[in-house]
């Protein structure tokens, strides 16, 4: 094999790994509910994972518990940005939380945008997005209409 022809091969392939590794991480244009709600529920389980940190919690819904998934960014932010640790979150503490629900209805929470919690017992704020409290996107798809 000549030096062109592995050099192109390892160019080709550094373009199909660049092609999927941009794939992989996903957005969420259109996958939410431009408009914030607000929940308040007792934690059942932090997930302190990546690439996405999950809040599992109980809402009372007409007197009924629904179990609700609400999403944050990666772990490090929430450590480096807002110090928080192993007992930050803990199972039956009660959070209110706004945040983007799915469209689909389902009790899934976004936290990532115009997003707040805080301790409800307490009143602590413990997580602001920096784009808190701004009026929802008004443009295609989400996107800000500047004109």
């Amino acid at each position: 094999m000549t030096t062109r022809v592995r050099w192109l091969c390892c160019l080709l392939s550094g373009l199909l790994g660049t092609a999927i590794a941009a794939g992989a991480h996903h957005g969420d244009a259109d996958r939410y509910n431009q408009e914030v709600i607000t929940v308040t529920g007792v934690v059942v389980e932090i997930q302190m994972v990546n690439p996405h940190v999950a809040i599992i919690f109980d809402a009372d819904e007409g007197g009924k518990a629904v179990r609700w998934h609400a999403e944050l960014g990666a772990r490090e932010p929430l450590i480096k940005q807002f110090g928080w640790t192993p007992s930050t979150v803990k199972k039956g503490m009660k959070l209110t939380m706004i945040g983007r629900r799915v469209k689909s209805g389902a009790a899934y929470l976004n936290l990532t945008e115009r997003a707040n919690i805080v301790v409800t017992d307490t009143g602590k704020e413990i997580y602001r997005t920096a784009n808190f409290g701004q009026p929802a996107p008004t443009g295609p798809k989400g996107t800000l209409d500047n004109q």
